[in-house]
């Protein structure tokens, strides 16, 4: 299959949001009263899905929009300092040149993801921002309303669990990538579609070479 339309994570696919996203859950944890992360206990939640680690934090599920807005906004405020991966910039301009669609699916805000991307943001189509945490799925089934392919036609890649949950739940195929959030043996348990270890592996992904 060759793809033609790309979906893509922010953090910790594109970006490396980690520290940003740790000290932004500590705050929150302060706030709204559940467990903060020492650096070693973040690493090790790398090996569970998303509903594993908000019963591990103890996070009580009726807090969660007001959490993840309160988490969207300190992220946001910090989007100057924040880096893309090495090699995205170029991604995104390949997939561009080549006619490949591109979208953007976050949690986070679309003026941080601009301002992080810089000239690169030119090169997408469609942001699909302030996605709920487990609400994915209705901005992929946007994006492919928006496009007008064949769903079998995308290919969504992510970083964490949650965004192959979404991906399956859309019926488009799903990627994932072993820089990010979570641990790369627990990700490719789940079984994604495909499975990048390099930014360099992606465009041949839609033919792009």
């Amino acid at each position: 299959m060759t793809y033609q339309f790309a979906i893509f994570d922010f953090d910790g696919t594109l970006a490396d949001t980690a520290a940003g996203f740790m000290a932004a859950c500590n705050s929150a944890a302060r706030r709204y009263g559940f467990r903060e992360l020492s650096t070693a206990e973040f690493q090790s939640l790398r090996t569970m899905g998303n509903r594993e680690i908000i019963a591990h934090l103890g996070v009580p599920v009726w807090k969660l929009p007001q959490i993840a807005t309160f988490m969207r906004r300190a992220m946001a405020a910090e989007a100057a300092s924040v880096r893309l991966f090495p090699g995205v910039a170029e991604l995104l301009a390949r997939l561009k040149a080549a006619g490949i669609g591109i979208a953007i699916v976050s949690s986070n805000a679309e003026e941080g993801i601009r301002a992080a991307l810089g000239e690169a943001a030119a090169a997408v189509d469609l942001f699909e921002c302030g996605a709920a945490l487990f609400g994915k799925a209705q901005h992929f089934k946007k994006a492919i309303r928006y496009s007008g392919l064949d769903p079998a036609r995308f290919l969504a890649i992510g970083d964490e669990a949650r965004d192959i949950e979404a991906a399956r739940k859309a019926g488009i195929a799903a990627g994932a990538v072993a820089w990010g959030y979570a641990d790369p043996d627990f990700l490719q348990k789940l079984g994604p579609d495909r499975f990048f270890t390099r930014m360099e592996e992606i465009a041949p992904a839609f033919g792009v070479n």
